[in-house]
């Protein structure tokens, strides 16, 4: 029998929540995180505050040092 993952959309809100707090476009973001390193292009960042698809890790990181914030900001709220 199969099982299906529930995805979890306070993620995805989190993360738009701190784009827009930062004040920017998904494609600058994406500008931002290609030029330190991290691939990543507009329409999978797009899924990620969708809930569509599960964050890396490493882009939590990176997105941290962007937006100067804490681990708990991207994680607001699924403790609920």
């Amino acid at each position: 029998m199969e099982q299906k993952i529930r995805r979890d959309l306070n993620m995805g809100d989190n993360l738009r929540r701190l784009r827009e707090d930062y004040g920017i476009s998904q494609e600058k973001l994406c500008v931002e995180l290609q030029r330190r390193g991290c691939d990543i292009g507009r329409s999978t960042y797009a899924k990620y505050e969708a809930g569509e698809l599960n964050i890396k890790a490493s882009v939590i990181v990176m997105l941290r040092k962007l937006y100067q914030c804490s681990y708990d900001e991207f994680f607001q709220g699924l403790d609920e």
